[in-house]
């Protein structure tokens, strides 16, 4: 039986020292039935949130969280664009524990009924981003769980293994997740804190000044941990018309290096949400919940049966100029530099597959592309960007021949790290250009 809002209102008397509630009404969203929930408002008008687990499991969620929202100090809190709640107090009462938050105030927006365009699907993106650009020493500090990009794809390999162990994973599903696995393109990105797994309704919004929703609160913290951000991002996948725009806002707001894989593997993430469910039924035994995430899955394979997943690694985020470029300003640079011969400086390609001039070794058919790529990159202007190189009389090379790309001398030539940031900053500019002419 539920407990009553006047119940947690009282439990809440004896988890806040001298607390004077006046009033007491129910809180129903987001719980989805697995608390008992109440916000008491206090004497003083401040309102905050009870709540009861009705499972062991559940209430090992809320433990999680308050070990979570105690990790968020203050100098934390004012690095978010959004309110988190704050833990107050606990006490135990029948049948379980009560916990005590602040209420964080905002209305929820279904994910289907997320609208695109500037608003609620970019505050989205740029909360996740800043969340996401936390320091690890947040998640460190509290001894919450880590794990490497070689530890995310190994917790999803035995899930789809388990699931196709079962006999009830279609093959096509099968098929589609090993290959994501097998592919290192997929994996290749920076852990970072996230809460483990965002949804819709882990987000409070409110109206800025235009009157357009923002994200004023963002709840769901007990699975605050340091793993993939494409965890936190799966459930974007049920909100089709803000998807775009999410993913961008995140991108565009993202503190660390470009993911060009995030939304791919946000996607793999989502759909391995039904495999999931199948793996909890065979182990707790639960044929019913195996019946229902087999028929999930079946649904799943037919409507995925003319989509290849991996093949908008490129288009949906690789890595241009504009990341070549910014990597190359960031080079300290001097006055006296000399240019670098950098056409034969890379061991990622094969040299010949990356020169561009019209009179090196090449097929006539390459030879043509490689001039009509010197055309149709005439018009920008290399003059402008910081590490271009420029001819003794000052004019701006025309930036087709890769040789003349100068990076300059640091303070220390022989550093490992700084040679390596050279070698990537080269080889995504002539990926590009190389693309670029195709």
């Amino acid at each position: 039986m539920a407990r009553s809002p006047l119940t947690l209102a009282a439990a809440a008397t004896a988890a806040v020292p001298d607390a004077e509630v006046v009033g007491a009404r129910r809180l129903t969203a987001g719980g989805g039935g697995r608390f008992d929930s109440a916000v008491a408002t206090l004497v003083d008008g401040r309102e905050i949130v009870v709540r009861v687990a009705n499972e062991d499991d559940v209430d090992q969620e809320l433990a999680a969280e308050v070990v979570a929202l105690r990790a968020l100090t203050p100098g934390v809190r004012e690095m978010l664009p959004f309110q988190a709640p704050e833990y107050i107090g606990a006490t135990g009462i029948t049948g379980g524990r009560a916990i005590v938050t602040s209420f964080v105030p905002g209305y929820l927006i279904d994910a289907v009924e997320l609208p695109p365009g500037e608003g609620a699907a970019t505050s989205i993106g740029h909360a996740l981003a800043a969340l996401h650009a936390l320091p690890p020493s947040v998640v460190r500090s509290a001894g919450l769980r880590e794990r490497t990009p070689e530890q995310s794809r190994a917790e999803v390999r035995r899930v789809v293994e388990a699931a196709s162990h079962s006999g009830r994973l279609p093959v096509r599903l099968t098929v589609r997740w090993r290959d994501a696995l097998d592919d290192d393109r997929l994996w290749a990105f920076e852990p970072s804190v996230c809460l483990g797994g965002t949804q819709a309704a882990s987000f409070l919004f409110t109206d800025d000044e235009r009157r357009a929703p923002r994200v004023s609160g963002v709840l769901d913290w007990h699975g605050l941990s340091i793993d993939d951000p494409a965890v936190d991002l799966r459930w974007v996948a049920s909100a089709p018309d803000a998807a775009r725009d999410i993913f961008r806002a995140y991108g565009e707001a993202a503190h660390r290096a470009p993911d060009a894989a995030v939304r791919v593997r946000a996607r793999l993430h989502a759909e391995l949400e039904f495999a999931r469910w199948l793996v909890h039924g065979l182990e707790a035994h639960r044929s019913d919940v195996v019946d229902d995430a087999a028929a999930l899955l079946e649904s799943l394979a037919e409507g995925v049966k003319d989509d290849v997943l991996l093949a908008d690694i490129d288009d949906e985020g690789r890595t241009d100029i504009d990341d070549a470029l910014t990597v190359l300003a960031n080079v300290p640079q001097r006055a006296e530099a000399p240019a670098v011969d950098t056409s034969m400086q890379t061991d990622a390609f094969d040299p010949d597959e990356l020169t561009l001039g019209p009179d090196a070794s090449w097929s006539d058919e390459k030879r043509a592309r490689s001039t009509a790529a010197a055309h149709e990159t005439q018009p920008i202007d290399p003059s402008e960007f910081v590490g271009i190189a420029t001819t003794p009389d000052g004019s701006a090379h025309d930036g087709t021949d890769t040789d003349a790309i100068a990076v300059a001398k640091t303070d220390d030539a022989g550093d490992d790290q700084t040679a390596e940031t050279r070698r990537s900053a080269r080889a995504a500019f002539q990926r590009w250009t190389s693309s670029s002419s195709e």
